[in-house]
Parts: structure tokens; sequence; C-alpha cells
């Protein structure tokens, strides 16, 4: 049966085309959930003109849709609460070279 922590994994492999951090770190990732074969995404992008704004999702979907046990990926896209570098991992913060936010 796949859980969250698989999906969580997959996405960690999916990776802003203009940001060299994946989006899990990033901060995009709000909430995951698997049941009944169904993985349930909701996330958000920097920007609501982000130009991956179709190919984030489509490389998620590849992704989740791999792991056994899925049977379908549904990925609501929000913008609120809206984006702020606040929410990137102290991962994230290192790759970027950024210091911690006060």
């Amino acid at each position: 049966m796949a859980t969250s922590e698989d999906v969580y994994a997959e996405l960690r492999q999916v990776f802003d085309p203009e940001i060299p951090v994946n989006i899990v770190d990033l901060g995009l990732i709000y909430e995951v959930g698997v049941e009944d074969g169904i993985a349930q995404i909701t996330m958000t992008l920097t920007s609501q003109s982000c130009p991956s704004a179709q190919e984030i999702p489509e490389m998620m979907r590849r992704r989740v849709d791999k792991i056994e046990g899925v049977t379908e990926t549904k990925i609501d896209v929000v913008y609120q609460p809206q984006w702020t570098v606040q929410l990137i991992s102290e991962e994230g913060r290192k790759i970027l070279g950024m210091e911690d936010p006060e």
C-alpha cells in the first residue's frame, strides 16, 4: 500500500526548472494524502504567473503514478496561503545560499 511518505519521496525528485531545489524543500507542497490508491496533493507555485505552472504538476504526476499501489494522482494547485521564501526548508536554504529568516 502506498503511503504519504512514498509520495513525498517521489516529489523530492521533482525540481522547479528555474530553481535548483526540489519542490518539497522549496515549500511548494502543502499537503499529501493517499487513500484507496488515490494520491491527493495540495500545492502552490512560487507565483500565479509561474512559467512552469503546467510542467511541474505533470512532472509530479508522472513520478507519483509510478508508485506501487497508486492508481490515480490528483493535484490541487492553490494560492492561499501564498508561497513565500519562509516556506523553503533549511536544506533548501543551504542549497540556495540563504540565511535563515528572522
